[in-house]
């Protein structure tokens, strides 16, 4: 299969925005890789690591390096918007982490932008390429589960990550910036059926706010679909600090007229015990002696190579720049969905009252 020449800017050079360079500088299509940071001395060490073939501390001039044909933005969740808007009037495609904004007034700036240019835009939900949600997915398309009436997703992680997360952006809660995953999945399981309605309680005062953060310890939803499709979905990042998941662990159901699914996702199927200690693949200055292994959200590096779900996505969207193959990345359009969900879930939460869907800004 023919494969076109293609050059990659990678904006962001923190841990997702490191993965994503070093996977690219690896893909055989990639022939020019360009990373930048507004910290200078991080994006050249990620440029040494990655073996870049250009850095900077500028985000704009690497969107506008004649050799960049396409656009990696990594950035801190609340600052996708202006890298997302320079490479699209430029018409470089782009693939924007999740979520895709932190508010629906930036969501709709970059919609109105990208309606405008009429350029190509997919938003990072890497769930969508873990090997038991492709074959999840696959069961469905080929009607084996029948009507899906409703189903039931929720996804634990420890303290310590959440607390490294709100470090990074106070703004990423564990709804907005985890349960959107599974927001997400959930649309994909029943795509075409959007959500409108949102029943939300939360517990909060326990671990969080005693260390400053206001937000909820755990939050539950009941979200209904517009064929009456009904899905609970719960998300607590309350485990213990030293619990031995080091991601999300997770469960998801499916129940449909014809047949169910489940998905049992919390990777205790590996465990080892290290006296060495076992490093966090999120958090290096994080160590277990007790891990589950595999439970690394975006993946885990094995004898040279980065395997899982970050690893399954980023190659496919580089396989789709450069031969036009078929990718199942998250539209902006669902991404704006997906955030609105979230929205809803976290003002269900806090009013008690249910909320209806679309959202408005």
């Amino acid at each position: 299969m023919e494969r076109k020449r293609i050059g990659i800017a990678v904006i962001g050079s923190g841990r997702i925005g490191s993965l994503r360079a070093r996977l690219a500088a690896r893909h055989p299509a990639v022939g020019f890789l360009a990373v930048s940071d507004l910290d200078p001395k991080r994006a050249r060490a990620l440029a040494e690591q990655a073996g870049a073939s250009v850095y900077s501390g500028s985000n704009e001039e690497m969107i506008a390096h004649p050799e960049v044909t396409a656009v990696i933005v990594s950035t801190p969740e609340g600052e996708h918007g202006a890298a997302i808007k320079k490479a699209l009037e430029l018409g470089k495609p782009i693939l924007v982490e999740k979520p895709l904004a932190l508010s629906l007034t930036d969501a709709d700036d970059i919609l109105a932008t990208l309606r405008d240019t009429g350029g190509s835009l997919r938003v990072g939900y890497s769930r969508r390429y873990k090997d038991c949600f492709l074959r999840a997915k696959e069961q469905i398309v080929r009607a084996r589960l029948g009507r899906i009436i409703g189903g039931t997703a929720r996804v634990y992680n420890s303290r310590a990550q959440a607390l490294n997360i709100l470090k990074r952006d106070p703004h990423a809660t564990p709804v907005l910036d985890v349960l959107t995953y599974y927001v997400d999945l959930m649309c994909w399981f029943l795509e075409g059926n959007p959500p409108v309605e949102v029943v939300a309680r939360s517990q909060k005062g326990v671990v969080f706010e005693p260390l400053g953060h206001a937000v909820d310890d755990m939050t539950w939803a009941i979200v209904k679909f517009a064929d009456g499709a009904v899905i609970n979905l719960g998300v607590s990042y309350t485990l213990p600090t030293l619990y031995p998941a080091q991601g999300q662990s997770d469960r998801v159901e499916l129940l449909g007229a014809d047949g169910s699914l489940i998905i049992d996702d919390d990777h205790t199927d590996q465990l080892m015990f290290s006296e060495k200690g076992v490093p966090h693949g999120y958090m290096p200055d994080h160590t277990v002696n007790m891990a589950f292994l595999g439970a690394n959200t975006p993946g885990e590096w094995a004898l040279g190579n980065f395997w899982g779900p970050l690893g399954n996505e980023t190659r496919a969207w580089l396989d789709h720049l450069s031969t036009g193959a078929e990718c199942v990345h998250t539209t902006p359009e669902q991404a704006r969905i997906n955030l609105a969900t979230t929205i809803a879930i976290q003002r269900a939460a806090d009013t008690g009252q249910a909320v209806r869907l679309p959202l408005e800004t």
